[in-house]
């Protein structure tokens, strides 16, 4: 595209109203913190001082007053490591159960919940103050009601201004079962706190809904489960972290999204921590590999803007047009700067994040499994993200040449095929995307199936369009058709795309087919998948043609 049309489009972009902010972002591979803060104990990550230069921490290693204690690593710069953590010690600590700090912005207040004489139920919240950053932490003082009930409070978290507060509540009056979020307000500092709301039924439901996290601008909640269970579906095996977000304070929290693979595991991974330069995510976690302990240990992982927004493998000028058709906006997709976590608007920012890594081909974390079909022999299909290499079945023929990117498997039509281990549930998976290229193909052929599952991408009988059989779960859904051929012997992308509403079919990176679906989730499936063939492997279902780069992504993809 010309400089020219460029600068228009961006001056046109210019008077585009706004949308919802949630910036596209991921993670990079979770890092052990290492034994000066980890120990054979448990420890876990509470809060960060405003200028994170000190990381307090829960933990019931050796050298505390009881139970569990709260304590303090240091660190003279960001870039520094953290210093050997030191235990608060009384009053603080008082030989119960302290855990879970919070400290306000100032640095002046340290909420945390505690079994300590003088509390109203099991665990209550209390409220810790100094005079100075440099002073001792005063005699806590019990929240009181109503904050604090017979029943358990747990695991305190201000908001920036210091007007909210939030916390896990169990079997509260007025909850959805087990551990809810609630949160209370005053209307300045200096005011008691209200009575608390429960958080309603989009977050709370009647699994354990703990430890909240409230992001610094107060768009994105983070929280997990506990070990009193029972947990979330869709996770990964154990207890796992999640985010609702919403547009503005204003308005309503969104359905829950699970973190993804990459710090979710089948162990514990829980209490998911943003640092205050927002470049990092920090958790606790039992995965192998640690120190030991109840909780694990504490990890980081860097977090990483989204910036290939139409997931072709490439930052190019193709993703610079998607940020240009949403200069001024506050779409979620392009809100890369200055933090992976944006700051609520399109705009130089995000230019200069996604020109940083112009011209080079990235590794999405997004993309969970990828057969680039670039084998010149041999009957495995490497997944290059995963362990999810395909088997290869009939005798397709590899053309290392022959490809739309690199090398190509060509399919003959009669029973060439490849077979992958599971991938996902479109039921569980709130979010995904696969895209595909392809030469060739007839009606009524398949291009991507899951085993006992839906046909996910695929040619209609009778004209040769693209569609989809991956469905609703209610009684009214339906196969999505496109009007768009994809059989006349060009390359073409396909893909299909479920943002946890709406589906949408793309050829060639343009949209070709939408619609929504009024459940929100998709039909259940647990089988791996077939590319060149049906599900069920019937004759006439088998692909004749090229297919290459076949991707898949937990997140929606707008080419």
């Amino acid at each position: 595209m010309k400089t020219a049309k460029i600068l228009a489009i961006l001056v046109l972009a210019l008077g585009l109203t706004a949308q919802v902010a949630k910036a596209d972002f991921t993670f990079g591979e979770p890092v052990n913190l290492g034994p000066t803060i980890n120990t054979s104990s448990g420890d876990a990550q509470s809060c960060f001082s405003s200028d994170g230069l000190e990381l307090y921490i829960s933990s019931d290693r050796p050298g505390g007053y009881g139970d569990w204690d709260i304590w303090v690593a240091r660190r003279p710069t960001i870039e520094d490591d953290w210093g050997t953590p030191e235990n608060l010690g009384p009053p603080v600590n008082a030989g119960q159960h302290e855990a879970c700090a919070c400290i306000s912005c100032d640095g002046l207040s340290l909420f945390f919940h505690s079994d300590r004489p003088g509390g109203l139920g099991e665990t209550d919240l209390w409220l810790t103050m100094r005079a100075t950053t440099n002073d001792e932490w005063g005699e806590p003082v019990n929240l009181g009601p109503p904050v604090n009930t017979s029943g358990q409070e747990h695991a305190p978290r201000l908001s920036t201004d210091g007007l909210e507060l939030y916390f896990s509540s169990y079997n509260r009056p007025g909850g959805y079962g087990a551990a809810d979020i609630w949160v209370t307000k005053r209307a300045t500092v200096n005011d008691p706190w209200g009575p608390p709301i429960n958080l309603g039924s989009v977050v709370n439901s009647s699994a354990d809904e703990n430890f909240p996290i409230i992001s610094a601008d107060g768009l994105s909640l983070y929280f997990s489960e506990d070990y009193l269970g029972p947990y979330r579906p869709g996770g990964f095996g154990d207890i796992d972290m999640w985010v609702a977000t919403r547009a503005s304070v204003n308005d309503p929290w969104e359905t829950p999204l699970n973190l993804g693979h990459i710090v979710n595991s089948a162990s514990v991974d829980c209490g998911a921590l943003i640092s205050p330069d927002e470049f990092m995510l920090y958790f606790c976690s039992e995965r192998p590999g640690g120190f030991g302990g109840t909780w694990g240990d504490i990890y980081q992982a860097p977090i990483i803007p989204v910036v290939d927004f139409n997931g072709d493998g490439i930052v190019n000028i193709n993703d610079l047009v998607i940020l240009i058709e949403h200069w001024g906006t506050r779409e979620r997709l392009c809100d890369i700067g200055p933090t992976p976590l944006g700051d609520g608007v399109v705009d130089k920012a995000d230019l200069e994040v996604l020109m940083s890594y112009w011209g080079q081909e990235v590794l999405d974390h997004t993309l969970i499994a990828y057969w680039a079909l670039d084998e010149t022999e041999g009957i495995v299909a490497c997944d290059s993200i995963d362990n999810n290499d395909g088997i290869v079945y009939g005798e397709p023929i590899w053309q290392p040449d022959g490809g739309m990117v690199d090398g190509a498997l060509e399919f003959d039509g009669i029973d060439d095929y490849v077979s992958t281990p599971f991938v996902l549930n479109p039921e569980t998976n709130s979010l995904f995307s696969v895209f595909a290229w392809i030469k060739g193909g007839a009606p009524g052929q398949i291009v991507l199936s899951q085993i006992d599952g839906a046909d996910w991408l695929l040619i209609d009988p009778s004209e040769g369009y693209l569609m989809t059989e991956l469905k609703g779960s209610s009684r009214f859904g339906a196969p999505l058709f496109s009007q768009t051929v994809i059989t006349d012997g060009r390359w073409h992308r396909i893909g299909f795309v479920w943002d946890g509403s709406q589906r949408m079919l793309y050829v060639d990176d343009v949209e070709s087919a939408k619609d929504t679906q009024s459940q929100g989730q998709l039909i259940s499936a647990d089988g791996g998948l077939y590319i060149g063939a049906g599900n069920k492997l019937e004759t006439g279902t088998f692909c004749s043609g090229l297919i290459d780069d076949v991707r898949i992504y937990s997140r929606a993809i707008t080419p």
